[in-house]
């Protein structure tokens, strides 16, 4: 195999586990915010930036749409997003959205608590990692640290 071959190959081999993470992600979110809130459309849009279909929804009561979607007490953010079967809770990086829907996990969702600096729609570095809990029932338990 020449080297121009192999390099072809392994280009082509890289772009599509690329496109596999994205295929698992689904086509559409709702995103509950409170309408002042800038930070939750910077993460919608990183959203929409990976394809996603983004409906953002700031006229309903946040509690009550944390409280429904099992968001345990104390760990919330400043938005809720519903993406097919999962809640996504806050600034939540990529790498553990993208983690959900490859593991799918028995869980109602996975959230971030806070809004930590250098999360998508939070500007600034990665002070501290990232601790990423997993949530049912209003029970967390960890998820993942990034």
């Amino acid at each position: 195999m020449t080297p121009r071959l192999s390099h072809v190959m392994l280009t082509a081999g890289l772009a599509l586990g690329a496109t596999t993470v994205h295929a698992a992600l689904p086509d559409t979110a709702i995103l509950y915010k409170n309408p002042q809130c800038g930070c939750c459309d910077g993460y919608a849009r990183h959203l929409e930036r990976l394809g996603i279909d983004v409906t953002v929804v700031d006229d309903q009561p946040l509690g009550e749409i944390k409280q429904d979607a099992g968001v345990p007490y104390g760990q919330g953010s400043c938005h809720t997003v519903e993406m097919g079967d999962y809640v996504i809770e806050g600034h939540v990086p990529m790498a553990a959205v993208e983690a959900l829907f490859e593991q799918r996990p028995d869980t109602d969702g996975i959230g971030l608590a806070g809004m930590p600096s250098g999360t998508p729609g939070m500007p600034g570095p990665q002070n501290a990692p990232y601790e990423v809990y997993q949530f049912r029932d209003q029970q967390a338990s960890p998820f993942m640290t990034l």
